[in-house]
């Protein structure tokens, strides 16, 4: 879950797609290629080099000259989000390249990471489409379909939570409220790209918009946790949470996937960990924190594993890394597990500066190779 949401409509008919391939930022200067599109993010606007390019891969060429720490999106024209770009500090560059269908889409800096963000439209012509290897689209296919199984595991663990709030029973409802977000965490890019669902059943508070009611997961954790409590409208934020993780459901399988959202989706979960889980802001309350983490690190791999075919063709060298990077992030994890794939994990709050610097130094080392996956599979 971001800390921060677009304001987002509820989305209608389909689009072409505009899929992030990778992006890195960097302190030093970047040097973007001939061509390359950029975007100047400043406090009070959203500096476009070029409006209107043609299909294919694009380079994104991103840089901060802001006081604020920014995020870039890229929206669909119903607010849908296509992909974004997280944490770019003041003077950080960041390289993006992208695969782009024709359509119409909107550019969006977001300083501070607040509000709806100052957006520029972009126009996407006609132009050479992105080729697509049989490895990639099994790839996609597989991928697909571990998507839509994780949702539809999901809707029992989540029942299996709600009916506990329904019934008053808090003892339980709390023994049940992780294992109801592992199917999520684990897919939660495809579960964003929707745009209007994430803020109903996953925002913290101070992730809320002006004029939006607190729903879902975390508003509930609060409760249980915090107050100690189940308040008055516990039982109708129960049947919401049901109700919008069945559209969640009902819609996963139509989601755009290519091979660059897969890879691109990937490091976003990781950036879901440094965000979130190793500063424990994401279950501030309940400290479940390294289930999520556990979670989030198992979709970016299950990504990783389905490209790695694509990957080894054309850098196996990062895949060796990659390979050691996961199973070392893996291994650490395990040392606060119950039991071998137990989801059992060690409460948050017991986990003290040292550890935890130690877990942010191993998602890190993890999190720069696989910035560079999504460009090694369109090699």
């Amino acid at each position: 879950m971001r800390p921060v949401r677009l304001s987002v409509a509820t989305a209608v008919a389909a689009v072409a797609a505009l899929t992030t391939v990778t992006g890195c930022a960097e302190k030093s200067d970047t040097k973007a290629g001939d061509g390359a599109v950029r975007v100047t993010a400043k406090d009070d606007s959203c500096e476009v080099s070029r409006t209107e390019f043609p299909a294919g891969h694009v380079e994104l060429a991103v840089e901060n000259k802001g006081s604020k720490v920014t995020e870039v999106y890229v929206l669909f024209p119903d607010d849908r989000i296509v992909t974004e770009r997280e944490n770019i500090g003041p003077g950080t560059k960041a390289k993006v390249t992208a695969e782009v269908k024709a359509g119409t889409y909107e550019i969006a800096c977001k300083p501070g990471m607040k509000g709806d963000g100052i957006r520029q439209k972009i126009t996407v012509t006609g132009g050479t489409a992105a080729k697509r290897s049989p490895e990639m689209d099994a790839a996609v296919a597989a991928y697909r379909t571990y998507v839509q199984a994780q949702a539809d595991e999901t809707l029992p663990k989540v029942k299996v939570f709600t009916d506990a709030v329904r019934a008053g029973d808090t003892e339980a409802a709390k023994k049940a409220y992780a294992p109801s977000r592992i199917g999520w965490e684990r897919t939660e890019p495809v579960a964003e790209s929707f745009g209007d669902i994430d803020p109903k059943v996953d925002v913290r508070a101070d992730g809320l918009e002006d004029g939006q009611k607190w729903t879902g997961w975390h508003r509930l954790e609060k409760e249980l946790w915090q107050d100690k409590k189940l308040g008055p409208d516990a039982k109708a934020l129960a049947d919401a949470l049901d109700k919008d993780l069945t559209d969640w459901q009902t819609r996963v399988g139509k989601a755009e996937i290519t091979p660059t959202s897969m890879a691109n989706g990937a490091k976003e979960l990781l950036d879901e960990v440094a965000s979130g889980k190793v500063t424990g802001e994401e279950e501030r309350y309940s400290h479940t924190d390294l289930v999520d983490f556990k979670a989030n690190v198992e979709g970016a791999q299950h990504s990783y594993e389905l490209l790695k075919p694509v990957a080894s063709k054309n850098d196996p060298a990062l895949v060796t890394e990659l390979d050691k990077r996961f199973a070392a992030i893996n291994t650490l994890l395990d040392t606060y597990r119950a039991a071998p794939d137990s989801y059992d994990f060690t409460s948050y709050e017991k986990v003290g500066e040292a550890q935890r610097k130690e877990l942010s130094d191993g998602v890190n080392a993890l999190a720069e190779p696989l910035s560079k996956l999504a460009a090694a599979v369109v090699k």
